[in-house]
């Protein structure tokens, strides 16, 4: 999963699988799920993200994996 957020647009994708889209759905304003060719959610974009949830603070709690962050500057 990969949380994806575009200051110059206040967009915040959430790439749950990397998986492409194959339909969208808009389940509120600014708010849109994508889903793969088996229905499968794969991502969630939200518009004026920075209206619409924290940015400034991420909790991770107890996922079984590893946790990367990506200085913008890389």
């Amino acid at each position: 999963m990969k949380l994806n957020y575009h200051p110059e647009t206040d967009l915040l994708y959430i790439d749950l699988s990397g998986r492409p889209s194959s339909e969208s759905k808009e389940i509120s304003e600014g708010v849109v799920l994508d889903y793969d060719l088996d229905d499968r959610l794969v991502g969630i974009d939200i518009d004026n993200a920075s209206n619409k949830v924290e940015l400034k603070k991420l909790i991770l709690n107890q996922l079984p994996g590893t946790v990367e962050s990506i200085s913008p500057h890389a």
